[in-house]
């Protein structure tokens, strides 16, 4: 059944793409291009991906695996290709014209599962982006989602109430600098966004500051498997802390070859059913 209306309720069923063909072939983002010269250990990123997607069965999801494909460099994160709000998948309009043949792989595999789809065509609107809060879908906006899109995707969800957020430029998805852990908690990286739009988050959540050293290390993508379980990368040690303070069971997951790329443990997961 697919079902989100949360990001922090309990994760049953996730799409994955292992990093098979991962590499960083055409600069897409700022990360990438700090890591361009070193590159991804492919065998290394297939180890951490391989350890992760064990942690998310040990922890009760149904793990589904959408099959890498040669040409398709950036397969891994599956979230920015498709999204689940309520009980409806949609699959994203991709922001960058390398990243548009995933929907296509992604299309295929829903057909495959006989899943229905919904699927968005104005430009542009990346899962990354989309932060779903119960009657509330956070937005970013971004080099990869725009305000025409969200615009236009509200006519596709009109029993939430579709709140848009701009971000730093430099800054690749919402997700990168924003999350939630729980109906009234997040962590944040407080300089991607202005004032007003600080205010706005603060008024509605206790927000855990990301220090701009992780948040290089992408300390906000951590994944909520419900709960108060997450997983989160070892290195971000003050977001870890933070959230054992509250009372969060921080499982600690290798991820380091992968988010040289720009994405860490939600960008490389698509719910399809959360509790």
């Amino acid at each position: 059944m697919i079902k989100q209306n949360k990001e922090f309720g309990r994760l049953n069923q996730v799409v994955v793409c292992p990093p098979t063909y991962m590499k960083i072939d055409q600069v897409i983002n700022e990360t990438q291009k700090y890591y361009e010269d070193d590159n991804i250990n492919v065998a290394k990123a297939m180890e951490q991906h391989k350890v992760f997607v064990e942690e998310l069965r040990n922890q009760g999801a149904e793990v589904i695996e959408l099959a890498a494909e040669p040409s398709l460099n950036e397969q891994v994160f599956t979230r920015d290709i498709g999204f689940v709000i309520g009980e409806n998948l949609y699959t994203a309009k991709m922001g960058r014209k390398i990243r548009e043949p995933e929907i296509e792989a992604l299309v295929t595999f829903l057909k495959s599962y006989s899943l229905t789809y919904e699927s968005l065509y104005t430009h542009s609107i990346e899962g990354g982006d989309v932060i779903v809060a119960g009657d509330t879908v956070w937005i970013g906006i971004s080099e990869r989602t725009t305000y025409e899109a969200v615009d236009s995707f509200q006519a596709f969800v009109k029993n939430k109430r579709l709140v848009p957020i701009p971000i730093r430029k430099d800054i690749l998805h919402l997700d990168c600098c924003f999350n939630l852990v729980s109906e009234k908690e997040g962590l944040i990286y407080s300089p991607a966004f202005e004032e007003k739009e600080l205010q706005k988050l603060r008024e509605r959540y206790d927000l855990i500051e990301v220090s701009d050293d992780e948040q290089f290390t992408l300390g906000t993508n951590v994944l909520s498997l419900g709960d108060q379980r997450i997983i989160s990368l070892p290195e971000n040690k003050q977001v870890n802390q933070a959230l054992r303070d509250r009372g969060y069971y921080v499982i600690e997951v290798p991820f380091s070859e992968i988010i040289k790329s720009g994405g860490s443990f939600r960008c490389c997961t698509m719910p399809l059913e959360r509790g």
